[in-house]
C-alpha cells in the first residue's frame, strides 16, 4: 500500500507531520496534570467530538481494514484523551462545582441541560444505558471479532505465503509485488492483533467512566457540604448535574469510536465501501422488497396496529421494488435484431496448395469448451497475462525468448481438460475449473476440508477444488489456495523449464545472436558462423539447458568456443569448457552467495570404475554394467531425497571426464540432484562433503 501524502506544510525546514503525533500526547499528558481554564476546556471536548466523527467517517469509506492501519494507535490516543479531558474536567468540577452553571464550561452545561432536560435522574440513566451499549455490546463485539480474525490470519499466512511464491515462481507476479503481497499479509496480522489488544483500552475507557462519575458525585457532595457548607440537595443537584453532563461528552464520543471499531473489524473486502456494499446487498432484490412490503401491509391492517406508519413503509418499499423491477427490465431489452446480412456468394474452388498444409505448433495449449473464459480476450481472460508474465520470467532466468504459445479451443477434450503440447505431442494435461479453486496440501496442513480430491498437475501434490465460500477456511488450514488460470500457467511453465533445451532452434540461437550483437557487434561477426557453425552453438547452449544451468551470459560462451572450437569440435567438450568458464556463475546458481558448499562426492573406487569405463570408450562415455547402474541410482536418489526433506540442495560434485556421463545418466530418474565438476567450483569457495555415494565393483 502506498503511503499517504503529506497533508501539513514544512515549517522553518521542519515537517509538521512528524510533529504533530508527539505535540499531541505531550498535550494529553499535560492535561492530567495542568489545570485548564474552562474556555480551553470546551475547546477540546469539542475537537475530541469532531476527532471521533472523522475517524467514524474515515473508517465508513475504508473498502479494506488495512487502509486503517493507524487504527489501533488513533484508539489508544483518543481513550487517553477522553480520560484527560476527564481528569481536567474533574478537577474544575470539583474546584467551581459550587457556583452553579457554566462552572465547567459551556460544553458540559450543555450536554448536562439541554440533552437531558437538566433532570440529573435522567442522566445517570442515559449515561448508565451509553455505557453498557458501549461496554457489553459494540467493545466487546468488536474485540472477539479482532480476536478471531487475528488467529485466523495468523493461521492463514503460511498457505498465503507460499501462494505469493508459488506465483512468484510461475513467473505471475515480479518481486516487487511479492514483496508487497508479502508486507500486506504481515501488516493485515499486525492489526488485528494490534486491535485485539486496542479493544481493551475502550473497554477500560467505559469502566474508568462509571468509576469517574461515581467519584465526582461522591467527592462532589463532599466538597459542597464539607468545604462551602451546601445543603445536601443544592450539592447533590449541582455536582450529579455537571458530571452527568461531563460523562455524556466523554462517551458520547467514545461510543462513535467503538462503533468505528466495529465498522473496520468486520469489514469483508470487496473493493467497495459501507455504503455501496449496504445498498447492493440490502437493497437489489426485487422479491425481497416486494415480501417485505406485503408483512408491513398485513400489519398495518390489522386493527389496534397504528396503519399510518406501516401502510406508508409499505407503500416505499412496494414503490422501490416496482422501480428496481423497471430497471432491470430495461437493461434486458435487447436491440432490434437487424436483417441478416446476404449469405455471400460461394468461392471457386482452388487448386491444393502451400497455405492448406499447417505447420506444427512449437509450443500449443489446447483447453476445453469450459475454460474457453480464461483465455478469450473479449472476457478479459486472465491466463493470457500469465502466460505473457511466465514467457517474461524464463526469457529473464533463462537468458532466451521462448517462442509464442499457441492457444485454441478443443472440442474433443473434456468441458474441462486442458492439453499443452511441444511440437504436435502431448506433454502435459490436466483439469481446471473455471471460478473454482484448488486447495493444494503443501504436506503440513492442520485438517481436511470439504471438496473434490485430485492432484496438483504440475507437482503431483494431493489437492482438493474448492469454490470460493471455502477459500479463506482452506487458507487458515495451511492450504495452498490458487485459481484456475494459475494451475494452468504454473503447470506450462513447470514443461516449459524441463524441456527449454528442445525451445532454443536454430531461428532462437539467431534472434539471440543478433540481440547480442546490438551491443557486441565484433564478437558476434567475428566467430559466427566464420569460427563456430550456428548448429554447434545451438547444441553447446542447448546442453547447457539441459543440466538446468541459464545462457545468459553469451559473452563469455562465444569467447570461450572461439578460443577452444579450433582445437576440439566435440560437443561435450567444448559444453565442459564453457562450464568451467561460468564456473562461479553455475555455483551461484546452485548455491547463491553461501561460501562453503555442501556437496555429494563419489566412493572412490566408484570413481575409478566410471573413469575407466569413458576411458575405454574414448571419451565416449560408455555403458555402465547394469547391476553398478541400479545400486548407483538407488544411492543417488536416497541421497537426494534425505537432502530434500532438509531443505537442501543436492549437487554432485564429480572429476570433468565423468560430469557429461553422470549427468545424463541421473537426470531422467534424480532430476534434483545436479552435477558439477571439480573444475567449475571456486577457488574461493570452500568445499565439505555431506555424503558419499559408493558402488559395488565386479
Amino acid at each position: 500500500m502506498e503511503a499517504p501524502q503529506s497533508t501539513l506544510p514544512f515549517l522553518g525546514g521542519v515537517n509538521l507531520n512528524r510533529l504533530a503525533g508527539p505535540i499531541l500526547i505531550l498535550l494529553i499528558l499535560a492535561m492530567l496534570i495542568l489545570p485548564l481554564p474552562t474556555f480551553l476546556l470546551d475547546l477540546l471536548f469539542t475537537f475530541n467530538i469532531a476527532l471521533s466523527i472523522i475517524v467514524l467517517m474515515v473508517s465508513l469509506y475504508t473498502t479494506q481494514p488495512l487502509q486503517f492501519s493507524a487504527f489501533p494507535t488513533v484508539l489508544l490516543v483518543t481513550t487517553l484523551l477522553r480520560l484527560s479531558l476527564n481528569v481536567a474536567s474533574t478537577r474544575v468540577i470539583l474546584a467551581n462545582g459550587h457556583t452553579g452553571e457554566n462552572a465547567a464550561g459551556k460544553v458540559i452545561d450543555a450536554f448536562g441541560h439541554f440533552l437531558i432536560a437538566g433532570n440529573f435522574t435522567i442522566g445517570i440513566i442515559v449515561f448508565v444505558i451509553l455505557t453498557i451499549i458501549n461496554f457489553v455490546v459494540i467493545t466487546k463485539g468488536a474485540g472477539r471479532i479482532a480476536e478471531v480474525s487475528a488467529r485466523f490470519t495468523l493461521d492463514a499466512m503460511p498457505g498465503k505465503q507460499m501462494a505469493i511464491d508459488a506465483d512468484l515462481n510461475a513467473g505471475l507476479i515480479g518481486e516487487e509485488d511479492a514483496r508487497r503481497r508479502r508486507s500486506n499479509i504481515t501488516q493485515e496480522a499486525e492489526f488485528f492483533g494490534s486491535m485485539d489488544g486496542a479493544s481493551k483500552f475502550v473497554r477500560g475507557d467505559a469502566v474508568a467512566g462509571i468509576l469517574i462519575m461515581t467519584i465526582n458525585v461522591v467527592g462532589g457532595l463532599l466538597v459542597g457540604m464539607l468545604q462551602h457548607d451546601l445543603a445536601f440537595a443544592s450539592a447533590a443537584s449541582k455536582y450529579t448535574l455537571l458530571t452527568i453532563g461531563d460523562g455524556l461528552v466523554a462517551q458520547i464520543p467514545a461510543l462513535i469510536i467503538s462503533t468505528a471499531a466495529g465498522v473496520v473489524v468486520s469489514r469483508v473486502g470487496t473493493g467497495e465501501d459501507l455504503s455501496q456494499q449496504l445498498i447492493g446487498q440490502l437493497f437489489q432484490r426485487v422479491q425481497v422488497l416486494y415480501i417485505t412490503a406485503s408483512v408491513l401491509g398485513l400489519l398495518g391492517v390489522i386493527p389496534g396496529m397504528p396503519h399510518i406508519p406501516f401502510i406508508l413503509m409499505a407503500g416505499s418499499m412496494a414503490g422501490l421494488a416496482y422501480m428496481l423491477e423497471q430497471r432491470e427490465k430495461r437493461a434486458l431489452e435487447a436491440p432490434p435484431e437487424a436483417a441478416p446480412p446476404p449469405a455471400p456468394a460461394q468461392p471457386e474452388l482452388q487448386e491444393v496448395g502451400w497455405a492448406d498444409v499447417a505447420p506444427v505448433d512449437l509450443i500449443g495449449l489446447e483447453v476445453g469448451y469450459r475454460l474457453i473464459p480464461l483465455v478469450d480476450r473479449n472476457q478479459d481472460g486472465e491466463l493470457l497475462r500469465r502466460i505473457r508474465g511466465i514467457r517474461k520470467k524464463i526469457a529473464q532466468e533463462m537468458g532466451f525468448l521462448v517462442p509464442p504459445v499457441h492457444i485454441r479451443d478443443n472440442l474433443e477434450l473434456k468441458p474441462n481438460t486442458y492439453r499443452i503440447t511441444l511440437k504436435g505431442v502431448d506433454v502435459g494435461t490436466g483439469d481446471a475449473y473455471a471460478g473454482m479453486y484448488l486447495a493444494i496440501n503443501p504436506g503440513r496442513v492442520m485438517g481436511e476440508i470439504a471438496g473434490t480430491p485430485t492432484k496438483d498437475p504440475a507437482f503431483g501434490l494431493p489437492a482438493v477444488w474448492i469454490d470460493g465460500a471455502t477459500r479463506e477456511q482452506a487458507q487458515a488450514l495451511g492450504y495452498t489456495v490458487v485459481d484456475a488460470s494459475t494451475v494452468v500457467a504454473t503447470h506450462l511453465s513447470n514443461i516449459l523449464n524441463q524441456h527449454a533445451s528442445e525451445l532454443l532452434g536454430r531461428e532462437e540461437v539467431q534472434a539471440l545472436l543478433d540481440h547480442i550483437g546490438k551491443e557486441s557487434p565484433k564478437l558476434v561477426e567475428e566467430l559466427v558462423p566464420k569460427i563456430i557453425p550456428l548448429g554447434t552453438l545451438q547444441k553447446v547452449l542447448q546442453s547447457m539447458l539441459d543440466d538446468g544451468m541459464h545462457i545468459r551470459d553469451m559473452r563469455t560462451i562465444l569467447e570461450t568456443l572461439g578460443d577452444n572450437y579450433s582445437r576440439t569440435q566435440d560437443v561435450d567438450e567444448l559444453t565442459s569448457l564453457v562450464r568451467v568458464a561460468l564456473g562461479r556463475a553455475i555455483i551461484h546458481q546452485l548455491f547463491g552467495d553461501a561460501q562453503e558448499l555442501e556437496l555429494i562426492a563419489l566412493d572412490p573406487q566408484l570413481e575409478n570404475i566410471l573413469l575407466s569405463a569413458v576411458q575405454a570408450k574414448g571419451g565416449a562415455g560408455g555403458g555402465l554394467e547394469p547391476g553398478l547402474a541400479e545400486a548407483l541410482l538407488q544411492q543417488a536418489a536416497q541421497v537426494a531425497d534425505q537432502r530434500e526433506q532438509q531443505g537442501q540442495v543436492s549437487v554432485l560434485m564429480v572429476p570433468p571426464p565423468l560430469r557429461p556421463l553422470l549427468s545424463r545418466f541421473l537426470k531422467r530418474s534424480v532430476p534434483q540432484l545436479k552435477v558439477v565438476s571439480h573444475s567449475e567450483i571456486p577457488d574461493t569457495k570452500n568445499i565439505r562433503v555431506v555424503a558419499v555415494i559408493g558402488g559395488r565393483s565386479q
